[in-house]
């Protein structure tokens, strides 16, 4: 695999050379099913770019987190043309990644990325739970005739029988999507949008705790205020300071081992939006890392 300089990949910033990386980027603009508003091909490649904007020092843990993690981002390469052979491509890509023993995040493209990402770290690990963001259940079995559709991307990843989901922000399905839901709420457990003032907590530990977890993040969980950066946006979803205590309690919690955050569609000169995603990308980061051990 080739990789970006430092000053190139995610963070931009100048390499201790003598540091392992223990994080892979995956830039993976894969568009074949959006089915709105288009985009998420450039999602990548303005997040890298809005990440060199990013501030390395980290308030909150009062360090600088990439100093102890280590970042590399692979080269901008082409994607399969056919969905079914790119997810596979991807795949491959990621097993190649945990094999090596790194953490994989992937930056999309659309949500239908994630059933590849998550295969060779399936089968590495067994079980997996999704920490799931997002505005839209994607439970769908197919959308305008595709299987592999950005709005089937959970439905795919829970055709593996060791895959359970915990999903945030919904506020958007079809009654066929509920109907499958509520037939399998053994697998899916739903923190509803319009219930968030009351999520608890508790309940939150009880589903992640000593875990092996996945995140996948599609953009359009945030609120569409901060983010109209994406394909199908919508109204009611969460904040920054919604997500953030989240993701760090599911980290100290499990063993979060890769990630993903798709459906970004950049707005030409409206880079507050890469912005948001860059920093997003490396608080999981950073939360990761801090509460690995």
């Amino acid at each position: 695999m080739k990789y970006l300089s430092q000053k190139k990949g995610f963070l931009g910033y100048d390499a201790n050379h003598n540091l392992n990386p223990k994080v892979i980027v995956v830039p993976f603009g894969l568009e074949k099913t959006v089915s709105y508003g288009g985009g998420t091909k450039n999602g990548p490649k303005e997040i890298i770019k809005a990440s060199h904007q990013v501030e390395l020092f980290d308030e909150e843990l009062n360090k600088e987190p990439y100093k102890e993690i280590g970042i590399k981002t692979l080269k901008p390469f082409s994607i399969k043309k056919d969905i079914k052979k790119a997810l596979s491509q991807l795949s491959q890509i990621n097993k190649k990644i945990i094999t090596d023993n790194k953490f994989p995040l992937v930056l999309g493209g659309e949500h239908s990325i994630t059933p590849g990402s998550i295969e060779p770290i399936l089968s590495k690990y067994g079980d997996l739970t999704l920490l799931h963001f997002d505005a839209h259940a994607d439970l769908r079995e197919s959308y305008q005739g595709e299987k592999f559709s950005h709005a089937s991307a959970i439905k795919r990843c829970l055709d593996y029988k060791n895959v359970k989901v915990v999903s945030f922000g919904i506020r958007n399905l079809s009654k066929p999507e509920m109907d499958f839901y509520e037939n399998n709420r053994d697998r899916i457990k739903i923190f509803w949008g319009k219930d968030k003032k009351n999520w608890d907590f508790s309940q939150i530990e009880e589903s992640f705790k000593n875990e092996t977890v996945y995140i996948t993040f599609d953009v359009d969980g945030f609120d569409s205020s901060i983010m109209p950066a994406t394909g199908t946006p919508e109204p009611g979803g969460l904040m920054w300071e919604d997500v953030l205590p989240i993701i760090k309690k599911v980290c100290q919690i499990s063993k979060v081992v890769g990630a993903d955050i798709n459906e970004l569609a950049p707005i030409k000169n409206f880079n507050s939006y890469n912005f948001l995603v860059a920093k997003l990308a490396y608080k999981i980061l950073a939360y990761t890392f801090e509460f690995k051990n």
